[in-house]
């Protein structure tokens, strides 16, 4: 079982960083700096609408925050969902490590 953490259901998060268009427009966003949709559509061969659904995935996720700038939506990288996802996948580790180890203590009896 997995211990306490702040992450109670890891799946949203993994779904929302299972795509690459998702990955890419949280890797515009790791410099720090805010940005609108146009700004984060510039550059890339997707439209507005489909980075709005991208972005609203990673919102629901608790990877991005927006806030209401004039007429725009300014969406920024939120990185604590990393740190409680990589304290997840530390805690799945150290499991393994247990099962792996009592696997080789029986085998080697």
């Amino acid at each position: 079982m997995l211990n306490d953490s702040a992450l109670t259901d890891p799946a949203p998060l993994f779904a929302a960083l299972g795509d690459r268009t998702r990955l890419s427009l949280l890797a515009k966003l790791s410099d720090g700096e805010s940005r609108s949709i146009a700004g984060l559509s510039s550059d890339t061969d997707i439209t507005r609408q489909a980075v709005t659904k991208h972005l609203k995935v990673l919102e629901d996720a608790g990877l991005v925050i927006s806030k209401k700038v004039g007429r725009e939506s300014q969406f920024a990288f939120r990185p604590e969902p990393i740190n409680d996802i990589r304290a997840y996948l530390d805690s799945v580790s150290r499991q393994w490590d247990d099962a792996l180890g009592r696997l080789r203590a029986f085998v080697e009896r």
